[in-house]
């Protein structure tokens, strides 16, 4: 922790943060691949000295041998290597095989592999050395089916990483309020206080200052942590109206009206009785121990006009804010869109049906809403023929869980994307879904238990997130090189460097990766 401490502060040459390997706060991380050492050891060392990836560590003048760092193995591949360590043990004493947990870890839309490479871009801010499929998961739907076209090489466009704007503006009116630009083309969705343990919750803020992005207090009020972290906290406005104050208001760079969230629309939010602990039922303004839900609607919003007049109050609260407003994905989604903007807000912020909490009832997370990926076109080409789409900030979430589904996102038109289970993930969460339970959460992540939240530190979570994110980062990048573009803003709408396997014939479809498939045992 302390080699943390004493780096946080670096700044890299673009003026982002650099990137500090931030180890997992398990003795023994999960990897791909399981390296057995039987009796026969010798404790030669000789493993050690070959193996570049640091499987095998090994301490001067301790002569015992010492369990192998299984997620650095590169597996079966190594094979072909001079250094193999299960070639070269002089007491054939090593062994490597598949890691059994890889068929019960994660779901059909995060697959174990894609959980492990990213713990492994959160401690080392680069992509994984092992072979894991990172960008793809076994939905057999939605970005899991669409790709990007293979480029032509005479466009590779040969300039750093530090030459490559990832920016988004959230203010295209050009209406006197603030023109925010953040650095990446993504921030953190709304967690609210009572839903994650509160290290977790500062631990966001800090990344967001430093990477110069935002966080979402979701509608768990504003714990007096955050605010020294004001600047960049989303203070949101939900219908349940918890937390939420006229300092709070006053502090906030951008005031966020969720109407709805992709993950239980027509539901409203709510917080099981487990989590509500005195300090969360103290800034809610509500019992200890009782269960909370939220009103579906603003009953004092039933109309546009009636959106325009909520606005307006904030905006005379904050004559700095930028509004934003996040609804789920109606089949009126276009509409709902330019309803926003004529209102006056800065962003609209569409959550499709495949992200949100890991507390959501099944019925809700699985069968309302529209997939984002059908949404973003749809509102994009809609805001286009309105002759309004450069005068708003377009956010899509929901299931957007990588660099390269935002890269996908922001293709089919959306200007950038809010991420929130992929934060979690940084932070070790193994998707068990019991982020309802107070003290269920088996990573210590969604708690409201003091002794389980203060497993992690603030710091660690903080260089964990920022690490992920410039691994993404490197992954737009790389793409945006391949198509001759030097920003992120020239990938917007450009969906005709896009193509969905099931519009392809057999012969187009073999020249692009197949989605994975595995039989999970869930």
């Amino acid at each position: 922790m302390k080699n943390i401490k004493n780096n946080i502060k670096i700044k890299g040459k673009s003026g982002l943060p650099q990137t500090v390997s931030t180890p997992s706060r398990y003795r023994n991380p999960i990897g791909k691949y399981v390296v057995g050492r039987n009796s026969k050891c010798i404790s030669c060392g000789l493993c050690a000295k070959l193996c570049p990836y640091g499987v095998h560590p090994r301490y001067e003048n301790f002569s015992q041998p010492i369990r192998p760092l299984d997620y650095r193995c590169i597996g079966p591949k190594c094979e072909a290597n001079e250094y193999f360590c299960v070639k070269n043990c002089p007491q054939h004493a090593l062994s490597v095989k598949l890691n059994p947990i890889m068929e019960t870890l994660g779901d059909y839309r995060w697959p174990a592999e894609m959980i492990l490479a990213h713990w492994y871009m959160a401690e080392t801010g680069n992509l994984p050395q092992v072979d894991l499929e990172y960008n793809l998961g076994f939905s057999g739907g939605g970005f899991d089916k669409i790709r990007f076209k293979s480029p032509d090489p005479k466009d590779y466009l040969n300039i750093p990483d530090e030459e490559i704007d990832t920016s988004i503006l959230l203010n295209k009116r050009h209406d006197g309020r603030p023109e925010r630009v953040l650095s990446l083309p993504c921030y953190g969705g709304g967690m609210s206080f009572g839903s994650m343990a509160l290290p977790v919750l500062v631990g966001r803020a800090r990344a967001a200052k430093r990477l110069n992005s935002l966080t979402c207090t979701g509608e768990g009020g504003y714990p007096k942590e955050f605010e020294p972290y004001s600047d960049n906290f989303i203070t949101q406005v939900a219908t349940g109206l918890f937390g939420v104050r006229e300092e709070t208001i006053l502090f906030a760079p951008v005031v966020e009206f969720k109407y709805a969230q992709g993950a239980k629309p027509g539901l409203g939010g709510h917080l099981l009785g487990d989590k509500v602990t005195p300090e969360v039922a103290k800034i809610r303004e509500t019992v200890e121990g009782s269960s909370l839900f939220s009103p579906f609607p603003f009953h004092s919003v039933y109309s546009v006009e009636d959106h325009k007049k909520h606005i307006d109050w904030i905006k005379e609260i904050n004559p700095q804010a930028l509004i934003s407003v996040k609804v789920s994905t109606p089949t009126d989604a276009d509409m709902v869109a330019v309803g926003a903007y004529y209102a006056g807000a800065h962003i609209i912020h569409f959550d499709g049906s495949y992200g949100g909490t890991g507390a959501a009832p099944d019925i809700a997370k699985k069968n309302i809403a529209m997939p984002i990926d059908y949404a973003i076109p749809k509102v994009h080409r809609f805001l286009i023929n309105e002759g309004v789409r450069d005068e708003l900030c377009f956010i899509a979430s929901g299931g957007i869980r990588n660099a390269m589904d935002v890269a996908k996102a922001i293709a089919m038109g959306a200007n950038g994307a809010v991420i929130g289970t992929a934060d979690m993930i940084a932070m070790e969460c193994v998707r068990c879904t019991h982020c309802s339970s107070g003290r269920g959460c088996a990573r210590s992540i969604a708690t409201t238990d003091k002794e389980l939240g203060y497993e992690i530190s603030e710091e660690w979570a903080e260089q964990r997130l920022v690490n992920m994110y410039m691994a993404w980062r490197k992954q737009w990048c790389e793409l945006l090189r391949q198509y001759g573009m030097r920003s992120i803003k020239e990938l917007v709408g450009r969906s005709d460097l896009l193509v969905h396997l099931d519009y392809l014939d057999e012969v187009e479809r073999q020249k692009y990766q197949p989605a994975p498939k595995k039989k999970l045992i869930l």
